[in-house]
């Protein structure tokens, strides 16, 4: 199957002990062709230098090679694709890879965080929401007004700081809405 070791496989088992049949998965040999794409077809600087510029990598990670090849792959980039459309999920068409950083930055995000470690995501509507924990999904807003002591619990935890200065900075934003 294609990602079947982290989906298929795992759901079959789950449905089989749901329906009480007992079948021994560790007798079974699995292939999963996204397995083995992803170890042939590397996803590095270095892989994509050649598939975008037809180059080889000298000194790969040294910070002016990682540079120069970098840039050299964004504007190989922006020639390939720059008539090329992109269905999103939801089934929408756009021209995503323009010489537009506003518009690549967005494209080339695969996160909506407000802090790095994802703690804090944004919602459809934009708004902050909490991603993990009892108030998952719920906004950060919400969450303080209805729990002030929720703002020290995250003060007082083990979260990065800059988490801790997102939530300082939504409260602050709070305070002066007042």
């Amino acid at each position: 199957g294609f990602n079947s070791n982290k989906f298929d496989i795992p759901l079959l088992a789950e449905e089989f002990l749901r329906a009480g049949v007992d079948f021994d998965f560790k007798k079974r040999k699995f292939i999963d062709v996204q397995v083995i794409f992803h170890k042939m077809e590397q996803r590095t600087l270095s892989a994509a230098y050649r598939f975008y510029c037809n180059k080889e990598l000298v000194n790969a990670h040294s910070s002016e090679a990682d540079t120069r090849a970098t840039y050299e792959i964004l504007m190989a980039q922006l020639d390939r694709y720059a008539n090329v459309p992109y269905k999103d999920v939801s089934g929408k068409e756009s021209f995503p890879v323009t010489n537009n950083v506003d518009a690549l930055s967005a494209f080339s995000s695969h996160t909506r965080n407000v802090d790095y470690a994802g703690f804090v995501v944004y919602d459809e509507q934009g708004c902050e929401v909490i991603n993990f924990g009892k108030y998952k999904g719920q906004r950060v807003e919400d969450v303080l007004l209805r729990d002030p002591s929720y703002y020290a619990w995250v003060q007082n935890g083990d979260f990065p700081l800059y988490t801790k200065k997102v939530f300082t900075r939504i409260k602050l934003r709070m305070f002066n809405k007042k």
